[in-house]
């Protein structure tokens, strides 16, 4: 079992339970996927980055993070790094390996930042320049995952443990995926 540091989770197992299991839309999710079977904590992998932003003589510097499993989540914004009392270290086999390495993690920061300057106009966009410094060791995001089906089926939705949403594809994609590898290992 791995230990890792995570960001403390402002979900409980009981509140994502209540979550994948009320409304009107959990009548329509039974009907068409099954019942709630299942609800299991899952942890991603981030690696942090100091992110500087200089924009037409304007600095901004940013925290950033970016998942560290293949790079293809949204940027995670943080006010500032995460101190001792947002994070807490747990014992878990629910949490991927870190495949990216540092310096493709880097360009990939640089390049998400890049397209999120450009989506709030690209006329507001004058001598760009973006650095990403990399901030030592990896922070986990707690997630809940609940289980639907009926037989040998299973369908997944995934709730991020820090911001209470519901996750979309890019997560339950990227989860699907790690248990197949489990599976096939």
């Amino acid at each position: 079992m791995a230990r890792i540091r995570s960001l403390r989770p402002n979900v409980s197992r009981e509140e994502a339970m209540q979550q994948f299991s009320s409304g009107l839309l959990d009548f329509v999710r039974e009907t068409a996927f099954g019942p709630l079977r299942s609800v299991a904590d899952f942890y991603l992998p981030f690696r942090l980055f100091q992110v500087e932003i200089l924009n037409g003589g304007k600095r901004d510097r940013r925290v950033f993070g970016l998942d560290a499993v293949n790079g293809s989540l949204d940027l995670y914004h943080f006010e500032q790094l995460p101190g001792e009392r947002e994070v807490t270290y747990v014992e878990t086999r629910n949490c991927p390996e870190a495949l990216l390495g540092e310096a493709e993690a880097q360009k990939i920061v640089i390049a998400k930042v890049q397209r999120l300057l450009f989506s709030t106009g690209f006329f507001r966009v004058r001598n760009l320049q973006i650095t990403a410094e990399p901030v030592a060791g990896e922070i986990y995001v707690p997630y809940w995952v609940g289980f639907r089906g009926r037989g040998i089926r299973a369908r997944l939705a995934v709730i991020d443990g820090v911001r209470r949403k519901a996750e979309g594809a890019k997560v339950r994609q990227l989860l699907q995926a790690w248990l197949t590898s489990i599976r096939a290992a």
